[in-house]
């Protein structure tokens, strides 16, 4: 991974790095959108799914994908938004805490692996 830049979305309760992860990902307030090199970021306001009455992952999921991120840090991933990251080939590391910049470091460092399969049944 050294010196490969990639654009990593983080699901936020906030607008900065130093806001905490959120574990939801379909229903986070915010994703952020991370440049593993200089840890710039761009925020998208992910209000219009946070109530929505399904379908939330699969939404912020397209979203994620057409910011052209290559990894997503969250909680919890249902079944259907996992599947849309997997087919636009984004990896997801489940159980993201702490900050948004402590979890991008963990991705970073090795200690927040990707998962193979999601951590929550759907509409949670």
């Amino acid at each position: 991974m050294e010196g490969t830049v990639i654009k990593i979305a983080v699901t936020s309760k906030g607008t900065d790095m130093d806001s905490q992860v959120d574990p939801r990902f379909g229903r986070a307030a915010y994703i952020l959108i991370v440049d593993s090199e200089t840890f710039d970021f761009e925020v998208l306001d992910n209000k219009e799914n946070v109530n929505a009455l399904k379908g939330a992952g699969i939404q912020a999921a397209s979203m994620v994908s057409k910011k052209a991120a290559e990894v997503l840090l969250t909680g919890f991933c249902g079944p259907n938004a996992f599947k849309v990251m997997q087919a636009a080939n984004i990896g997801v590391a489940n159980n993201a805490e702490g900050s948004v910049g402590d979890a991008v470091r963990a991705y970073l460092d090795g200690s927040l692996p990707l998962s193979d399969q999601p951590n929550v049944e759907g509409q949670w």
